[in-house]
């Protein structure tokens, strides 16, 4: 730990000297953990971080529209446009390469549910399903029975790990809610938490903002602080140690995300591929997502934002959008891949702005909570490392399968709770259907077997991923049958139900 004269003189030279103004004020324990919190920080870089946060926030968004260009089909896999042979061939080398204990999962899980109007982690969060799942417990769910699933493919007893990338202020109630719900049946030694760096949100004149007088606000360094994390906890070793040479990494807020999914996992390591993502057709020019395309011959991840709309509504012969790649923050990296970048490219990554509201002391000491944003906060995004990529592949999913992101309060027109649970109860009723059920509605009718999801579907129909994991199994179960709604197929229904 730096003394206080040491931290003063860094600071000073910094330009943020403010940081101490409350020092007199605080108790000898408010010293000693603010001390510790300021010796964490890489105080040398403090000038640069601040200057470089001012900078790129008065910057406007660079275009790329000259350079850009879609990837080619050559490098792009699809469940749309492939035959059944292929896609049966990829996910046999998917499941094989499950089933021997060389796939991992990683979940991006730094955030907070702030904009979800909650204090807590979004894996937390219930978007009010019949059964009250939570994300993280869908996920779980899910990842049990994809090792059930890939051991009854090939007799064996796989191991699927579980790496958790959390921030401090997500590390403390996500381990306390595995704890408190035995791991969702996942043996905890396989759920390994770890926790990404935090930096200083910075005024709009370069300051460093205090949230409280002993303590500076710090920001998650993004999700791609991943590769530094992968480093600072010892994580490439532990994959290392368990023979993990796949890892598919993807964010927490998508309700439909296939864990381990065999087919992206073949389509990627039968390719050679280092770097992979998934990515569902735009459903619009405008819609806000980033594209996954290549600029200067080399694929990254243009935000929409980087390019103008007349390039964004550019449309091939056939009237399908040219740049119509949308990135779903879904990826496969090889564990070689990832320690390559952790080691050689890390520092390299483009760091992104975002203008938050920062709560903060001010000069009198006063906690401000803003109306509007106040403060910057650096970001660096995990898809940023595709330029590094030797082989990179795109593989071209369903959207209304496989992508409904939860990341706004109810009220706002897209990505909230109600539409995240009308994604997965749709898919649910399609499954069922598929499988030959028939279901009833709340006044005894045969419900209408239409499958849009404009709305809610015409009865709630919710399928345990301990029962099927994409749909499989359940015509086994449910053909000619006749169920009520709502309808709960859990482990403990699928045994009562006569198999037919």
């Amino acid at each position: 730990m730096l003394s206080l004269e040491e931290v003063k003189s860094f600071l000073g030279r910094a330009g943020q000297s403010h940081v101490l103004q409350f020092w007199s004020e605080l108790s000898e324990d408010e010293r000693n953990d603010f001390l510790i919190e300021l010796s964490g920080l890489d105080l040398n870089a403090l000038k640069r971080h601040c200057e470089e946060a001012v900078s790129a926030a008065a910057s406007q968004p660079e275009r790329v529209d000259p350079h850009i260009e879609p990837v080619t089909e050559e490098f792009v896999g699809s469940l749309l446009k492939s035959d059944q042979a292929t896609l049966v061939q990829w996910e046999n080398e998917g499941w094989l390469q499950i089933s021997e204990n060389r796939v991992g999962v990683l979940l991006l899980a730094g955030g907070q549910g702030t904009r979800l109007g909650v204090p807590y982690p979004k894996g937390m969060f219930d978007v009010g399903l019949p059964s009250g799942k939570t994300l993280y417990q869908i996920q779980s769910e899910r990842i049990r029975k994809i090792q059930n699933l890939a051991d009854l493919k090939h007799e064996t007893k796989c191991t699927v790990p579980w790496y958790i990338m959390t921030s401090e202020f997500t590390l403390s109630p996500t381990e306390s809610f595995f704890k408190e719900n035995d791991y969702f049946g996942l043996d905890p030694s396989n759920v390994v938490m770890f926790e990404q760096r935090m930096i200083p949100a910075v005024t709009f004149d370069g300051k460093v903002l205090l949230q409280d007088k002993g303590k500076i606000a710090m920001a998650p360094d993004g999700n791609g602080g991943l590769y530094q994390a992968l480093l600072d906890s010892k994580v490439l070793e532990d994959m290392e140690g368990r023979g993990v040479e796949y890892l598919h990494v993807y964010c927490v807020d998508n309700i439909l995300v296939k864990l381990a999914d065999p087919h992206f996992i073949g389509f990627c390591v039968s390719r050679g591929a280092d770097c992979g993502a998934k990515v569902v057709p735009k459903a619009s020019p405008s819609e806000p997502v980033g594209l996954v395309c290549r600029v200067d011959g080399v694929v990254q991840v243009v935000e929409y934002s980087e390019i103008r709309p007349e390039t964004a509504e550019r449309r091939g012969a056939g009237g399908e959008l040219v740049f119509s790649a949308g990135n779903i923050c879904n990826h496969f990296f090889t564990r070689a891949f990832l320690q390559e970048v952790a080691q050689e490219h890390q520092g390299k990554l483009k760091q992104h702005v975002a203008l938050k509201k920062v709560p903060f002391v001010d000069e009198c000491g006063n906690h401000v909570k803003p109306s509007k944003p106040n403060g910057i906060k650096m970001e660096k995004f995990v898809f940023d490392v595709f330029p590094f990529a030797r082989n990179f592949v795109a593989f071209e999913v369903v959207r209304e399968e496989e992508f409904s992101p939860l990341k706004n309060a109810d009220g706002a027109p897209t990505d909230t709770p109600t539409t995240a649970r009308r994604s997965l109860l749709w898919q649910h009723y399609r499954w069922a259907l598929a499988a030959g059920a028939f279901f009833s509605d709340d006044h005894g009718k045969t419900a209408p077997t239409r499958v849009t999801a404009e709305e809610d579907p015409p009865v709630r129909c919710e399928i345990s991923p301990l029962v099927s994991y994409f749909g499989e199994g359940l015509e086994l179960l449910l053909r000619g049958s006749t169920l009520p709604s709502p309808f709960i197929l859990d482990e403990k229904r699928a045994k009562d139900l006569p198999t037919l």
